[in-house]
């Protein structure tokens, strides 16, 4: 089908205009164009790329919406995936941890079980395997070489959540987190503290060896959480392209030097400050060392974000919708989506509203109307 949506605000990497784009067999065919085929008029709204989150949790959620009570995963990603689209995310990459015994559900089996499900999944979006890959989990590194193998894998970040660094400045912090989210006895927190220290003299072979693998498959490559100039250089070292939520404003700073695109939480934009206690996103911003923004555990808070940024904040449109669809195309090696622009895949937003009130009226993916609200819920359109 032959689509043009008229009467619209475009946003393009040139900036903002008042326009019309037209789709042709799920591409952007044209901008500014004489409308042809199936024609929408959006009555001024703002028509932007679709979003591409490259961290999410939400799917935990999905799967299990209280502790103990699982969903079947049939449900969990039909969930979801209509909740990608209602937030105006195009191509999503969902977290999923293969850290044995430290994130309680987080079981590894299951983690295994859910990576397969989400990649033979055709949604309404793009879904695609984030894994995350707990440093210290030495039983987990044959399956995620397995999962790199059959193609599953699409993004693999590496995190540590070892006492005495990174996201946990000390064992009390870390044991306190463990108790509180997974109920965690002492005697539990205490061995696990131990098998993570025992792990430490393995980790740095481990990742190697796990980096070399995933590179000649196509496989993305992030730190998490990073710390300090020196484990920037390792990430680099290694080919990641991103690092995921640096921890302070001089680690920020070493990782865009070192060409990573450095990855903020979109929450973190919309509440002003991190629920951990790093870096804020807003600082990150203003200090032009944040390269990217994801949804982290809230995709609905993506488009408020990007009003945000937009609005309070004051960056230009070309730049804002960078940090939530273009860079992370670009991080990934999505070359085909991420920006307006002829030639590329019509995934395409309506957005409606201003600031944080951002939302999406509107999603098409590949050029098909995927979600609809209120009075886009439907195509109401003239036929030329």
């Amino acid at each position: 089908m032959t689509l043009t949506l008229t009467n619209a605000r475009i946003v393009t990497p040139e900036g903002l205009h008042h326009g019309s784009l037209t789709v042709e067999n799920g591409r952007i065919a044209a901008l500014d164009a004489p409308a042809r085929g199936t024609v929408l008029d959006l009555g001024g709204d703002l028509l932007l790329p679709g979003l591409i989150d490259l961290h999410g949790d939400a799917i935990e959620k999905e799967v299990e919406p209280r502790p103990n009570a699982f969903f079947p995963l049939p449900v969990a990603m039909g969930a979801i995936d209509r909740r990608m689209a209602a937030a105006g995310v195009t191509t999503a990459f969902h977290g999923i941890s293969f850290a044995e015994g430290e994130l309680g559900v987080r079981d590894v089996d299951f983690a295994e079980t859910l990576a397969r499900a989400l990649h033979g999944f055709a949604g309404a979006v793009d879904h695609r395997v984030h894994i995350r890959y707990e440093l210290t989990d030495a039983g987990s590194e044959a399956r995620v070489t397995r999962l790199i193998d059959e193609g599953v894998a699409s993004l693999l970040s590496f995190m540590d959540h070892t006492p005495g660094q990174g996201q946990f400045k000390d064992a009390a912090t870390y044991g306190a987190y463990l108790s509180r989210v997974y109920a965690k006895e002492e005697g539990e927190i205490l061995d696990r503290i131990s098998a993570k220290q025992a792990e430490a003299g393995n980790v740095v072979a481990r990742v190697e060896r796990l980096a070399a693998h995933a590179r000649p498959h196509g496989v993305a490559l992030a730190g998490h959480d990073d710390e300090g100039a020196e484990r920037v250089e390792f990430m680099a070292r290694i080919g990641a392209t991103i690092s995921e939520f640096p921890l302070d404003l001089a680690t920020a700073q070493a990782a865009r030097e070192a060409g990573l695109v450095t990855l903020f939480g979109a929450p973190n934009v919309l509440r002003g400050r991190s629920q951990s206690g790093a870096l804020s996103a807003r600082e990150a911003i203003g200090e032009g060392v944040a390269g990217a923004l994801c949804s982290d555990y809230a995709p609905q808070a993506m488009l408020p974000a990007l009003g945000v940024l937009t609005g309070e904040m004051g960056l230009d449109w070309p730049r804002a919708l960078d940090l939530v669809a273009g860079a992370p195309a670009r991080a990934t090696g999505l070359t085909d989506r991420g920006v307006i622009a002829t030639s590329k895949r019509a995934d395409l937003i309506r957005v409606q509203g201003a600031g944080s009130g951002l939302s999406a009226a509107a999603t098409w993916v590949a050029g098909r109307q995927v979600y609809g609200f209120g009075s886009a819920q439907s195509l109401a359109v003239a036929a030329q």
